[in-house]
């Protein structure tokens, strides 16, 4: 058994950045970038109006003055600005030459056929500057960016409608254990449904990797080896629930090792998690993860989500903050750390969820937050500062 912080460490560093691809910036949402992206313009490319005004020079602003355009936003002015002279302006629209301020529609007065008067003492220029935004040649992008929604509208702004990415980590998961059955199917006296396997592949999803689920091993050696080597036929990782305890029929971390598997960990001194599982094959990886649906959550969220990001280019680092505790925490037993399903309320404050132990299949649909115990520490009183770790 090694403690949490050495397992952590011996997974990010097992973690190799995968081989890249040029893909449509319309499907890149979620992927992360494997160049520096570049503008080939200026933003904005022209001078433009902020608001919905008149476009004037300042020096004439007290006088009444004559409107001789509309310019609307995606039309050249077609005159320029004399003396007491403006054009009406909408926003977005090229600043007509002679110009160098906009009054806003709602501050200024009809006083005759095309003319107006500007009705307050002061004004701001409420221009938008060629290029104050983004210069031609400047990176607005970062490689290793993980792409979000604003990430899209800097690539279709910047005519970065192909950008090279990161592959996507392909990632089998599989359950093991005779009482399984699919959600499906009603079980019988002594049965459960594979919760464990789904909750696995959406959290997969959610991280960017493309997930596969090839099934539930049955509890025999031969089943359990042929589904781990079926999962490795066409993944980067392969994810497994249960088996990898220290019951009568837990074969994983045997046939793991007959498979080729370099096992780095097969235990580790964290609650829940404790009989995780991690292993290498060449440039293929394994994670065994405990049975139980909160210890196999936890420990994606701490070790398996961090990983696959790695693979992907992308240095993910969790949010995390620090917030009181609304109430007292007091635990039995401190040999390993211990991470703890919490909810952040409206007042900041941080509760412990009710948690009836690592099958509590329902624990987790009411947290938002996991706080960890070190190792011999007991309890957290009201008002005690805890980093939280948001999920």
């Amino acid at each position: 058994m090694i403690k949490f912080e050495e397992a952590l460490k011996i997974v990010e560093n097992s973690a190799f950045i995968l081989d890249n691809e040029r893909v449509d910036f319309k499907e890149s949402l979620n992927r992360v970038l494997a160049e520096d992206i570049k503008s080939d313009i200026e933003m904005p490319p022209f001078d433009k109006s902020a608001v919905d005004g008149y476009a004037c020079k300042k020096e004439d602003l007290f006088n009444e003055l004559e409107v001789i355009e509309i310019i609307p936003a995606g039309k050249v002015p077609e005159k320029d600005i004399a003396k007491n002279q403006c054009s009406k302006i909408m926003t977005g629209a090229p600043m007509p030459k002679g110009t160098d301020t906009v009054v806003m529609v709602e501050d200024v007065e009809e006083t005759g056929e095309n003319k107006i008067r500007y009705l307050k003492s002061k004004v701001k220029n409420n221009i938008c500057y060629r290029g104050e935004d983004i210069k031609e040649d400047e990176i607005v992008l970062k490689k290793g960016t993980l792409i979000k929604p604003q990430h899209i509208a800097v690539l279709a702004t910047t005519g970065s409608v192909n950008p090279m990415v990161y592959r996507q980590a392909k990632v089998a998961v599989f359950s093991t254990g005779d009482e399984l059955v699919e959600p499906d199917k009603k079980p019988s006296v002594s049965r459960i449904r594979n919760s464990n396997a789904y909750q696995l592949l959406a959290m997969v999803k959610n991280a960017g990797a493309i997930p596969e689920y090839t099934g539930i091993a049955s509890d025999t050696e031969e089943s359990t080896r042929e589904m781990i080597t079926k999962a490795f036929k066409r993944n980067d990782i392969v994810i497994l629930s249960g088996g990898v305890s220290m019951g009568d029929f837990d074969y994983v971390p045997q046939i793991l090792e007959e498979l080729g598997v370099e096992l780095k960990f097969k235990s580790i001194a964290v609650q829940p998690g404790r009989p995780t599982v991690f292993g290498i094959r060449e440039k293929q990886f394994i994670f065994g993860l405990p049975g139980n649906p909160v210890s196999s959550f936890v420990q994606f969220e701490l070790l398996v989500k961090p990983f696959i990001y790695r693979l992907s280019g992308f240095n993910y680092i969790p949010v995390r903050i620090n917030l009181p505790m609304g109430k007292d925490y007091i635990r039995k037993k401190s040999t390993s750390l211990s991470w703890l399903p919490v909810r952040i309320y409206d007042n900041g404050e941080v509760y412990p969820i009710e948690y009836h132990g690592s099958a509590h299949i329902n624990a987790l649909t009411s947290a938002n937050g996991l706080i960890s115990v070190p190792i011999g520490q007991t309890i957290l009183k009201k008002g005690d500062l805890v980093n939280v770790r948001q999920i």
